[in-house]
């Protein structure tokens, strides 16, 4: 923990944006990717954010990647007899992916983490401001 805690919170804040847009791209890439089991499909994730309080300070709040969620969607099962990993029935199966929400939830992260940069660098400016009052 720094003496300024605000380091702390958005360096949190930094770190699971970052998560959460690592999820959004292995989700996207994997989105045109098929199987011949329902079972082995990939499946996409989406990372589960908690609050944390922190151990100096109760006021100070700052936020957490608890765990990493798979979703329960059924796959996508298409009728193509001819594909190589056709199963027995014909049948191959797809992630339950939606590449355009995935976008916008890539553009929301991205613009998340780029609001912690800015929170960042405004406070260390207003840090060394601080400290050069002095002089």
């Amino acid at each position: 923990m720094s003496n300024l805690p605000i380091f702390d919170v958005a360096g949190s804040a930094l770190q699971a944006q970052s998560v959460r847009l690592s999820t959004l791209a292995s989700n996207l890439a994997n989105a045109d990717s098929v199987s011949g089991s329902p079972d082995t499909v990939y499946r996409p994730i989406e990372p589960v954010f908690q609050a944390v309080r922190s151990r100096t300070d109760a006021t100070i709040t700052g936020v957490q990647v608890k765990a990493i969620a798979e979703s329960d969607a059924a796959p996508i099962q298409r009728y193509e007899p001819g594909h190589p990993l056709a199963d027995e029935q014909g049948y191959v199966y797809s992630p339950d992916v939606d590449p355009v929400a995935q976008m916008v939830n890539l553009i929301s992260a991205s613009r998340s983490y780029q609001a912690g940069v800015e929170v960042l660098n405004t406070a260390k400016e207003l840090a060394l401001a601080t400290l050069s009052m002095g002089r």
